[in-house]
């Protein structure tokens, strides 16, 4: 999608609005959902960014990027630049940890 498209569609998802909390404005909280999304994204050698308040831009490692519409695109554009299921789970659990 063009830059253009991600300025203009989207918003519509549930994933998109932004519950009122007291001194954060709708802007800083998709930063903020942005920035735990990170959290996740990183081991991986992925990032996610804002793209003007209304998409979100992923990026790999190898200069690839993508403008997604909404949160729940996230993963699935991430497991297409992965070539792989992401599973955030996996990121949690040591296999190495006598049960």
């Amino acid at each position: 999608m063009c830059g253009m498209c991600g300025l203009l569609g989207g918003g519509n998802h549930w994933s998109n609005t932004t519950a009122p909390v007291a001194g954060a404005n709708p802007r800083r909280q998709r930063l903020i959902q942005a920035a735990l999304a990170n959290r996740v994204l990183v081991p991986f050698r992925l990032k996610l960014d804002d793209f003007h308040g209304q998409s979100f831009v992923l990026s790999s490692p190898t200069g690839a990027s993508e403008i997604v519409s909404d949160f729940a695109q996230v993963w699935r554009v991430a497991e297409r630049m992965l070539g792989h299921p992401l599973d955030p789970l996996t990121l949690f659990i040591d296999d190495t940890a006598a049960p």
